[in-house]
């Protein structure tokens, strides 16, 4: 097995991975970054983006983290398209592995992010991409005047339903409440759009399609106030009922709160000296690829001192 020294790793190649890479590099740490599952993170998945500050013209996400990523690379920093299965943070100092090799650090920024929720539904993946979707900035296109369900009521929900307006001729937002967890400036703004109807105390328990082709035809929605199954015909489903953090690397290593987010003190500390938190994988109020971002930077010049402080 292949051993790796360095003084600081790098897990995860999102924003906040990035930027946490770029700092890291040019104070001269000489930093790894492992991509991990889904290089250049959720950004990947995302067409337009408008809201990163420096374009003038909205970039495509897949653009925009390949050239962070050629960024760290190009001050310093080594990447690996490697995932790790293992890591042990009770020996300094730390060690991560996979079936290949054993990379052993000094300092770990964690950056993994956070991962779209599924409804759990059997059918839901074998439709993934023909007809389910879990990012309606990367799919609405393809729903051009039809009709589709967005499945949650918090902002994500909404958002999604709202942007979706743009191109579909109607969209059904199905919630299991009778009212929208979202911020009200965003359900003012759904309630007053005539292309957006609402589905209350309702779940999604099948998804149903075609074959050949394989694409959505319909969903079949349980009510629970009387358990009634009804059908109800749509092109598409967008599934947004939160993320999940990918942490379950760091169960029972890291403290970890009651949604598996890393609890972090002073922004980016975990519980272990060494160890910070970026982004997603802790921040879930705001969520940003420019938030993320900071946070990177912060976790890199915390990682620097730290380093020094062991000299």
């Amino acid at each position: 097995m292949k051993k790796i020294n360095s003084k600081l790793t790098i897990l995860g190649s999102g924003p906040a991975g990035c930027t946490a890479a770029i700092y890291a590099a040019r104070s001269g740490l000489n930093p790894i970054m492992i991509n991990g599952s889904q290089p250049g993170g959720q950004l990947t998945i995302t067409t337009d983006v408008e809201n990163y500050p420096g374009f003038e013209d909205p970039v495509l996400g897949p653009d925009l983290m390949q050239n962070m990523i050629k960024q760290a690379e190009n001050v310093g920093c080594h990447t690996y398209n490697e995932q790790i299965s293992e890591i042990n943070l009770e020996q300094y100092p730390y060690t991560l592995k996979n079936n290949n090799t054993t990379f052993i650090t000094e300092s770990i920024i964690i950056a993994t992010g956070a991962s779209a929720k599924w409804l759990g539904l059997k059918n839901e993946e074998k439709f993934r991409g023909h007809g389910v979707s879990a990012c309606a900035t990367c799919d609405a296109f393809f729903f051009k005047n039809k009709k589709v369900a967005v499945i949650g009521g918090g902002n994500t929900a909404v958002e999604e339903a709202l942007f979706l307006t743009k191109f579909a001729k109607e969209v059904i937002l199905v919630h299991r409440r009778d009212q929208l967890r979202a911020e009200k400036i965003l359900q003012k703004r759904a309630f007053s759009n005539n292309k957006i109807s609402f589905l209350w105390n309702s779940v999604v328990v099948d998804i149903n399609g075609n074959e050949n082709p394989k694409l959505v035809k319909s969903i079949s929605i349980q009510s629970l106030k009387d358990n009634s199954i009804s059908i109800l015909d749509v092109d598409g489903i967008f599934v947004a009922i939160g993320h999940k953090p990918n942490t379950d690397l760091f169960m029972n290593k890291l403290e970890l709160d009651n949604e598996g987010y890393l609890i972090v003190n002073n922004q980016v500390f975990t519980n272990k000296k060494g160890i910070f938190a970026a982004g997603d994988v802790h921040d879930k109020t705001f969520r940003q690829a420019v938030t993320a971002a900071g946070f990177g930077c912060m976790a890199a010049l915390e990682a620097e001192k730290f380093i020094e402080s062991k000299k």
